[in-house]
């Protein structure tokens, strides 16, 4: 049975034996924001605090999850704009983890509404203006082929959520409800969510709000959030 507050925009599925929401929003019908900080600028540190921060602002999102990965202190570790001004700057280092499993990439929102999924260095040639961008890793999704570094079903299993762009404009937002490995949840993007491109966001901490309240809560902080409103919100 589905539950009460699921948007129709998010189906339930199951691929490769674990259970995954999948929801595809439509730039021309829905407005995609990214959230980071409440009105005192302080880090709402949770998937939960940003909804309701937004509620109490009248605007409760359709659904919101994590969407990026984040320090110690709750700043991003990579690029992060939000309204059209950024907070942190691209970040081409190398290091350990997941952000630095090279190609990591950028999930932006054009001032247009319009949505995309580039791989770090096509992104810092493109000079993309956004007015919304959080840049995560590694990359799911080059170009329609898998991450060069992916084992076809690694033992690291987590709960996962991820951001890819269809060819038609679209945007798919996704989680797991079970642990995959990022080889499979890649193949969930490629194969069932149809996105020639797609960035992982995060593992372990992944969480979702659809309708203002909670569907999958890790219980564990978030840095950046990406929000889904309608228009008719705006």
């Amino acid at each position: 049975m589905d539950a009460p507050n699921k948007p129709d925009i998010c189906e339930e599925t199951e691929f490769e034996g674990a259970r995954a929401i999948v929801c595809v929003v439509d730039p021309a019908r829905h407005h995609i924001a990214l959230v980071y900080r409440d009105r005192d600028a302080t880090p709402y540190g949770s998937v939960a605090r940003a909804v309701a921060g937004l509620a109490a602002d009248g605007r409760t999102p359709l659904l919101a999850m994590n969407a990026g990965m984040y320090h110690a202190d709750m700043t991003p570790v990579g690029l992060y704009a939000e309204e059209g001004v950024e907070f942190a700057s691209l970040n081409s280092d190398d290091g350990f983890g997941n952000f630095f499993l090279k190609p990591n990439g950028v999930f932006f929102v054009l001032e247009d509404g319009r949505a995309g999924v580039l791989e770090t260095e096509a992104y810092a040639a493109a000079a993309i203006a956004p007015a919304f961008a959080s840049q995560s890793g590694p990359m799911l999704v080059i170009d329609g082929a898998l991450h060069p570094r992916f084992l076809p079903d690694g033992s690291s299993k987590y709960i996962r959520n991820g951001a890819g762009v269809r060819a038609d404009g679209k945007v798919v937002l996704a989680i797991t409800r079970d642990p995959v490995s990022l080889g499979s949840f890649g193949r969930l993007f490629r194969d069932v969510a149809k996105c020639p491109n797609a960035l992982f966001f995060d593992g372990a901490v992944s969480s979702l709000a659809w309708g203002g309240k909670m569907e999958i809560d890790a219980g564990e902080p978030a840095g950046p959030v990406v929000a889904v409103f309608g228009k008719d919100q705006d």
